[in-house]
């Protein structure tokens, strides 16, 4: 028996994976497995097909084919010995069996292959004794990993080191610079090391002048964080002479770098009551998070191109104990959505009482830490239609020139299915000196000079705005120059209506508590 190669390649033909065993020319390898789909029959009971030089025997898995190139010589049973052997591997390493799959878990594969066949040769190994010989620990990279981490722990030591320095240096930069400005008077200056604070009295500027008495206390002396300027240490107190601040031409040369797109950092104090907005770690120890993908393209002139909508419900389980579950789910009953379990479940159960659960009832499901947000993959669905009253948000824009200008207005109209968060519309425009002349807008607007793009953002478009308009001038323009617009939004509510009902125990006992997240975003949403 010699397996020259072990390939997956989709029923198109592409080839997704391929590790050959024995010399062979790239060329030779692509000629046997551009050849195969060919070769394939339909409505035959045996997966092999023989040439006149090789032998292919193939196992179907979904949209995928798992093939073996033998020579002909070789023992057809004990390659479809091995052919089982790897399509259990590929279901174990490949969290989907698709071509976005495949290829994110291609050198795991390839590397569980090359334990399988040696030199043409199948190995006497198991799914298990694979899977332990390709997570092997090594002492020489945990040694070189802890080296690596004292390196970068020693060198931020240093840095801070630097920069409390530097800091230091200022603050008695500054110190110096002060007592030089009060020796123009003719007094005395006395210092209190105890209270640190500078008095000055005399007759050269006179008690009542600007410069009559300063104080300065601790405070202004405080170091400050790293990356600041000490302004407080340079500072005048309030009503005493000159104070020190932005000028009015830095803000104007700040402002116009904003006007060109340029991304600025302000140094500002966050306001009361104002929060962060980030997606918070799931707390309950089962979280189900189900989320569809929509890829919309409308036509300009009305009617739908493109409309597909992808979901995917994915498990996230904290604690190992709560591993053995299946979970009972509640479709909307939309007969245009195709749900697909994943290869692992137990696909009669799904079909039968809509409960999700794995093949073997005695394994459980993965556990993973709370800062890992992706989960297992339990079910996908497809939803595909050419009905414009699926569409969530449409898109409308009429230019016309009219003199030297041309005026374009732009409407949105917003289905009643959801209630849309963080809507922004983005319309290209030609290249322009300055930024468009906005008369109306239903939201806010915002100019990108270095694009050319004119950013329309409504927070929450509900039942109070379901429709909205915009209106600006810019120069003469072609009416193709606008487009295509992009669309992105997201909402909360699902086109599947899949409701997690149950979270059934294996082991008896209490239902274990759970939550369930559910976001619907756009990936793809054009007007073209």
């Amino acid at each position: 028996m010699v397996v020259l190669a072990a390939s997956i390649v989709s029923k198109s033909g592409k080839v997704l994976l391929s590790r050959q065993f024995v010399d062979m020319t790239r060329i030779r390898i692509e000629g046997l497995l551009a050849a195969f789909p060919k070769l394939v029959g339909t409505g035959k009971q045996h997966t092999y097909v023989e040439t006149e030089n090789v032998r292919y025997v193939y196992q179907p898995i979904e949209a995928l084919y798992l093939l073996l190139v033998t020579n002909k010589q070789s023992n057809i049973l004990e390659d479809l010995e091995t052919l089982r052997l790897l399509s259990k591997l590929v279901t174990e390493y490949s969290y989907s069996l698709d071509e976005e799959g495949i290829g994110k878990t291609a050198f795991e594969l390839i590397f569980a292959f090359d334990e399988v066949i040696c030199l043409g040769h199948k190995e006497n190994v198991t799914v298990t004794q694979v899977k332990q010989y390709c997570e092997m620990e090594s002492h020489e990279e945990k040694l070189h990993k802890l080296v690596l981490q004292s390196k970068i722990n020693e060198t931020k030591d240093v840095m801070k080191r630097k920069a409390s320095e530097i800091d230091k240096s200022k603050i008695d930069k500054n110190r110096s610079d002060k007592g030089g400005f009060m020796s123009m008077g003719s007094g005395r200056i006395e210092t209190s090391f105890s209270e640190m604070s500078i008095s000055s009295s005399g007759s050269g500027f006179g008690s009542g002048s600007g410069f009559g008495g300063i104080t300065t206390d601790l405070d202004a002396f405080s170091t400050k964080p790293k990356g600041r300027q000490p302004s407080a240490a340079t500072a005048p107190p309030k009503g005493f002479g000159m104070q020190l601040g932005k000028s009015q031409k830095t803000n104007q040369f700040l402002e116009s770098l904003k006007a060109e797109g340029e991304l600025i950092v302000e140094d500002l104090q966050p306001k009361v009551g104002q929060s962060r907005v980030a997606a918070a770690p799931p707390t309950d120890p089962i979280t189900l998070t189900a989320e569809e993908k929509l890829n919309v393209t409308l036509k300009r002139d009305g009617g739908i191109s493109n409309f597909d909508v992808q979901g995917t419900l994915s498990l996230q389980i904290l604690n190992q104990e709560d591993g053995l579950i299946q979970v009972q789910i509640e479709t909307g009953g939309n007969p245009g959505i195709l749900f697909k379990t994943h290869p692992n479940m137990n696909k009669e159960l799904f079909s039968n009482e809509n409960i999700l659960g794995l093949k073997d009832p005695n394994r459980p499901f993965p556990t993973g830490p709370a800062g890992d947000a992706a989960g297992v993959g339990l079910l996908k669905w497809r939803m595909q239609s050419a009905d414009e009253s699926m569409v969530p948000l449409s898109i409308n824009c009429w230019p016309s020139v009219s003199g030297n200008e041309t005026y374009v207005s732009i409407e949105y109209e917003a289905s009643a299915m959801f209630d849309l968060r963080n809507v922004v519309i983005s319309v290209p425009l030609p290249a322009l000196r300055e930024a468009p002349n906005v008369r109306q807008i239903d939201g806010e607007w915002r100019y990108d000079s270095r694009n050319s793009i004119l950013e329309w953002s409504i927070l929450l478009i509900d039942n109070s705005n379901r429709s909205g308009s915009m209106e600006f001038v810019v120069p003469p323009a072609d009416s193709s120059v606008f487009f295509p617009i992009s669309v992105r939004f997201s909402a909360t509510s699902l086109y599947s209506d899949l409701k997690v009902v149950n979270i059934i125990p294996l082991r008896g006992g209490a239902t274990p508590k759970f939550s369930q997240r559910t976001n619907l975003s756009t990936e793809n949403y054009q007007v073209v």
